[in-house]
């Protein structure tokens, strides 16, 4: 496949199966610049020193020699936003909506209590986590959560020391070079990636080599890219290579294969749903005759890294990793109705060309953070609709070009799907206890009783009988006053008084126990309604 991993998608309209292979510019790459001189020797090797820099590098490498080694190249006097990217340029943001810090702190102690429970929280309180994703995960504890979130974390439990094997292995030299040559194309103007052949380059090839050599079969597509140097934003890369299998093969199967029928299906499911959510941008598409891959192919592929403001990046994927691919059609269908769902914004655009140029280059209000999660929030969009689409349009495609040609594993919709398809090992869930009791006291309510009670019972009554059949006739007033005094004085010998350890503490501590316990439920209940608000 000499250009690229995508073909010509057949459809109404005269040139859109030319056009829809020009859109799939993030398909797959075999040499789409034709056949490149071979490398000097040892440079393709496959591991991280393959990518030192050579004495040839050009004039906008050097510019671009910032970002992680920035102070050893000079730079230091750039500034680096939040994110990692340098100030001015194309990937930083302007003014953005700081969360108080007393909020971030709140927000990072209820995320590092989820985590350090986390098999707790998922199998009780899964709809409390989307909540919390849906507020956005703190960014001290994001690249946890994402590795928890995916199942990357028990991936990588599950297969120690496989990232490293794959890492000193060699790799294919046919994946080798297009994955080099694609590197300084990932987020040239943030701080790991500014710097050719620097660790976040070297980091980026190694994920991606390894992942050509973990799924041979699927080898490299252009789109991995741009999704593995995100996850390297965010934690080291064996535990970036691990999230990216999951999204491969979990969240987004068959989308980086080969003839990227994957892709296809889910932009005719994205049209489909237009329909419902916006009929008059469905219809101005339809009229214009325009296919969903020439504006949906890289925002799905790449998860829209390479489409929104970065700070609106985060938070889709921070609800992606939870909730499945439903926000990634949610998104397309939010940014599809803003952008033609009026008469009045569907006048400057007559036609194809006017169309696409509208798509491509969004109103920045409708990709600002805070209105674009609130409407993907709001959006009714459901894993049964998609799933129910799937199948109308897979059954559409059989129909008219028979079966698939590439059989990829059923779609895992977010972070509760994986956890029960592929639980990892874990140790059982033990509840602690709210009311603690002394080892040997007894549970309030049992049946069983303290036997030595019983037997002190006996004692005193066979005593009383004793004392009663003393004499036969009943004592007379001057014996009575005698023994109730003598009996005042001082106990019986025979009868032991009470021990304290035998007694059933239920009555004296059960009252405050149960309270505290009340208490802690009521404490909880009000940190769970005050965590609605931040």
């Amino acid at each position: 496949m000499g250009a690229a991993r995508g073909r010509g998608v057949g459809g109404v309209g005269g040139g859109r199966a030319a056009e829809a292979a020009g859109a799939a510019g993030m398909a797959k790459s075999r040499g789409e610049n034709g056949p490149r001189a071979p490398a000097a020797a040892g440079s393709l090797s496959g591991t991280r020193e393959s990518l030192a820099p050579g004495p040839d590098a050009t004039a906008a490498d050097e510019l671009s020699s910032l970002g992680s080694d920035s102070e050893a190249n000079g730079f230091a006097e750039r500034r680096i936003d939040k994110f990692g990217f340098i100030v001015g340029s194309q990937g930083a943001e302007g003014a953005l909506e700081e969360v108080p810090l007393e909020v971030l702190r709140q927000r990072e102690s209820k995320w590092l209590d989820m985590l350090n429970n986390w098999d707790k929280w998922m199998a009780k309180k899964h709809k409390k986590i989307r909540l919390r994703c849906q507020k956005g995960i703190p960014p001290s504890l994001r690249g946890r959560a994402w590795q928890y979130l995916s199942g990357g974390k028990v991936k990588l439990q599950q297969n120690p020391g496989k990232f490293d094997e794959l890492d000193m292995s060699p790799g294919d030299p046919k994946w080798l070079d297009v994955i080099e040559r694609d590197l300084h194309r990932q987020f040239p103007f943030h701080e790991m990636f500014v710097s050719r052949g620097g660790h976040g380059q070297q980091d980026l090839f190694r994920v991606l080599k390894a992942y050509t050599l973990y799924r041979p079969e699927e080898g490299y597509c252009q789109a991995q890219a741009p999704i593995a140097a995100v996850l390297l934003m965010h934690m080291p890369a064996e535990q970036a290579f691990w999230c990216l299998v999951q999204i491969c093969e979990k969240y987004l199967p068959g989308y980086y294969s080969e003839k990227l029928e994957a892709i296809q299906l889910d932009g005719e499911i994205l049209f489909s749903l237009l329909q419902k959510v916006s009929p008059v941008a469905h219809k101005h598409l339809s009229r214009q005759k325009i296919d969903p891959l020439l504006y949906m192919t890289e925002w799905f592929m790449c998860a829209f890294a390479r489409t929104l403001p970065w700070s609106s990046v985060l938070r889709v994927w921070d609800m992606f990793f939870c909730e499945g691919v439903k926000i990634i059609f949610r998104v397309g269908l939010v940014l599809l109705k803003h952008a033609l769902g009026s008469p009045e914004k569907l006048k400057a655009c007559q036609g194809q060309y006017e169309t696409i140029e509208r798509l491509r280059s969004l109103s920045p209000k409708i990709m600002q953070e805070a209105f674009l999660v609130q409407e993907v929030v709001e959006l009714p969009v459901t894993e049964r609709q998609i799933e129910r689409e799937h199948l109308i349009q897979l059954r559409r495609w059989q129909e008219t070009r028979g079966e698939l040609q590439s059989c990829s594993p059923p779609r895992l919709h977010g972070a509760k799907a994986i956890l029960e398809a592929e639980p990892g090992p874990r140790p059982t869930l033990q509840p602690s206890p709210s009311i603690r009791l002394p080892l040997d006291a007894p549970l309030p309510g049992s049946k069983g009783k303290p036997k030595p009670s019983k037997q002190i019972q006996k004692e005193q009554k066979e005593q009383q009988k004793q004392a009663k059949g003393y004499l036969d006739k009943p004592p007379t007033p001057n014996q009575t006053k005698m023994a109730s005094a003598a009996g005042d004085a001082c106990p019986p010998q025979d009868v032991a008084p009470k021990d304290p350890v035998h007694q059933d503490p239920a009555p004296q501590d059960s009252a405050p126990q149960d309270s505290a316990h009340h208490h802690s439920r009521e404490s909880l209940t009000s940190q769970e309604s005050e965590d609605t608000y931040l």
